[in-house]
């Protein structure tokens, strides 16, 4: 990476899930030379021009033929002082790429949403390193929208509406607009990020996704690899939940951020969902909705397969519930010490081999084969498009330059209030 120069300056050129667990059937310095030498390996005429125009500036040279030396000496000097002269950023200026500015403020805003304002506060360093890491995700951000807008793929405003549409729908107006209060986001703030994130999955569509095969012979070629993976050795079950509690979560990632608080209202958001389970409403979007477990609510609440050893061990009546389950059926409130728990039982999967023949088998072998595929190409394609990008990280200078010490106006302090308190 090099750093941005003045127009004229000597530079350089220019969420699928991790890897699938096949098992889950059965169980859980810019160059030293100077502008002159660069130009003269790349075209001779052409940088003789550029080292007058660019270099020497506006002054006409009379320059004697017999002194030849002295010519290259004073454009080398003039070309040296243009290359070194290096744009001056304000203090909140933490990274450029190609000429554009990230700031600290959007380094901030994004830092927010990743930490838990409740719980307890990052140390300085703990604060500083999530701050270099959401900088370092802006800067792959940029250089990929930039290169989705050169192949002319970025997100139109019809895309961006009906993705915005898509994430309001499960609210009211006002959960909606509390939602992005909360989280100190405005709805031009969404969209802008809305129009970012699609215009990257269509590049990296187009130049990643659209690359990756996956021929019948991979499959067998996995399965026959690792047969013993697809013997199950016990019944499974695969369950999803919806969990309440009657206490306030320090984290909740469900869409409509619904948390009951006490006994009363925990009591009366189960009989809610119940109320709508048997009046024919999905059971994961619910759990997307009000699920109080965080990490099963994204995922509508599915827990994948838990083996029958598994269930041996858990309480009681959470085993009963689930072994008097057909697959599909919901069963009633249970509750436990730590709550209430609705369950759902998706699929029983018995004893022995799975064979390739299996469709489940086969469509887990592909998403692990793709998925993988997927993972190493982004990372390629990733590296491919940085080292053809300028960009400078000035957090990171100035965390080296500091060893490590908080530069001013990155302290922990101020990102972890509240928004508003700011």
């Amino acid at each position: 990476m090099e750093p941005e120069s003045e127009a004229g300056a000597c530079t350089s050129v220019g969420s699928s899930k991790a890897d699938a667990r096949v098992h889950s059937l059965h169980s859980r310095g810019q160059s030293k030379e100077s502008c002159l030498s660069i130009h003269l390996v790349a075209n001779p005429l052409r940088s003789v021009f550029h080292a007058r125009s660019r270099c020497a500036g506006p002054r006409r040279v009379r320059v004697s033929m017999s002194k030849p030396i002295a010519l290259v000496g004073m454009l080398a000097v003039a070309c040296a002082a243009g290359c070194n002269r290096q744009v001056q950023h304000s203090p909140d200026v933490w990274a450029v790429v190609n000429g554009k500015e990230i700031r600290k403020d959007e380094v901030e805003k994004y830092y927010r949403t990743r930490i838990n304002p409740e719980g307890q506060a990052p140390s300085q360093e703990e604060a500083l390193s999530l701050k270099l890491n959401v900088l370092d995700e802006l800067i792959n951000n940029e250089i990929l929208i930039e290169r989705a807008k050169k192949l002319n793929l970025e997100a139109s405003d019809g895309e961006v509406e009906d993705k915005f549409t898509e994430l309001k729908s499960p609210f009211t107006e006002d959960e909606f607009r509390r939602q992005l209060k909360e989280r100190g986001v405005s709805v031009d703030d969404l969209k802008r990020d809305l129009r970012r994130q699609l215009s990257i999955q269509k590049l990296l569509n187009r130049e990643v996704v659209a690359k990756i095969s996956i021929t019948d012979q991979d499959v067998a070629d996995f399965y026959n690899a690792n047969k013993a993976q697809f013997n199950v050795a016990e019944p499974q079950f695969r369950i999803a939940q919806i969990v309440v509690t009657p206490r306030k979560e320090p984290q909740i990632r469900n869409r409509k951020n619904d948390d009951a608080t006490n006994e009363a209202e925990a009591q009366r958001k189960v009989k809610m969902l119940m109320d709508r389970l048997n009046s024919g409403a999905d059971f994961a979007q619910l759990a997307m909705d009000y699920s109080e477990d965080i990490n099963s609510a994204a995922t509508g609440g599915d827990m994948g397969y838990v083996p029958e050893s598994a269930l041996n061990q858990s309480d009681p009546a959470l085993k009963k519930a689930v072994l008097g389950l057909k697959p599909g059926q919901v069963s009633q409130p249970i509750q436990l010490k730590e709550g209430y728990r609705i369950l759902k039982l998706i699929t029983r999967e018995s004893p022995g081999l799975r064979g390739l023949a299996e469709p489940q088998v086969q469509q887990t072998i592909r998403d692990t084969l793709r998925n993988r595929k997927e993972q190493l190409l982004r990372a390629a394609y990733l590296a491919i498009a940085r080292d053809e990008a300028r960009s400078t990280n000035y957090l990171a200078q100035q965390v080296i330059e500091t060893a490590g010490k908080l530069p001013d106006g990155a302290s922990a302090d101020t990102a972890v209030k509240p928004v508003g308190q700011q």
